[in-house]
């Protein structure tokens, strides 16, 4: 495993992956900062993707809708490369602060972790208070993103972070709805 220059990263690879994710529930910026500066790192926010969007989809799937747990878990990793670039495009181009420095794998790393939050998502079984329980899963997840943002981009403002996940997020709603109507 490459070795990033965040403290994160001493053990060896599985502990060291555990703490990277461990630090991103915690909502830890050094957590970010190390996966944003590991170029080694993707293929763990990958795995975090992945994971998270297999456990938020069988939170979610009723019985009648288990036919789309493996469509919804390729358009989860397509959501996030998609979502990951806009906002490296709006963060970048559009409403830079003078210190912000970020390439696209920052972004992907950084906001992969970020769906960590995600893991939790097999909490939408829990009969009565699963639907809660996502929504409170689903909030968690929303502030790791900024925290992910904010570091990546390295905004000194939280809400410039919020800005740009939610332009990011409202393009990217208006891409699906624009691929919707020609599909």
């Amino acid at each position: 495993m490459s070795r990033g220059r965040g403290a994160l990263t001493n053990g060896p690879g599985a502990h060291a992956f555990l703490a990277r994710v461990g630090g991103a529930l915690r909502l830890d910026a050094a957590a970010y900062e190390d996966v944003e500066h590991d170029r080694g790192a993707l293929p763990q926010a990958l795995i975090v993707v992945v994971l998270s969007s297999m456990a938020t989809g069988i939170g979610s799937v009723r019985p009648e809708a288990a036919a789309l747990f493996v469509p919804g878990t390729v358009f989860a990793l397509a959501g996030w490369v998609a979502w990951s670039s806009l906002i490296y495009l709006i963060g970048t181009r559009l409403v830079p602060q003078a210190q912000t420095e970020a390439d696209v794998g920052q972004l992907m790393r950084t906001t992969g972790f970020a769906s960590a939050p995600g893991l939790f998502g097999l909490t939408g079984l829990v009969p009565g208070v699963g639907w809660i329980l996502m929504m409170a899963v689903s909030a968690w997840m929303a502030a790791a993103m900024l925290v992910a943002v904010r570091q990546a981009l390295d905004f000194t403002s939280v809400w410039r972070a919020l800005g740009v996940v939610v332009i990011g997020w409202l393009a990217y709603l208006a891409i699906l709805l624009l691929a919707r109507v020609l599909l």
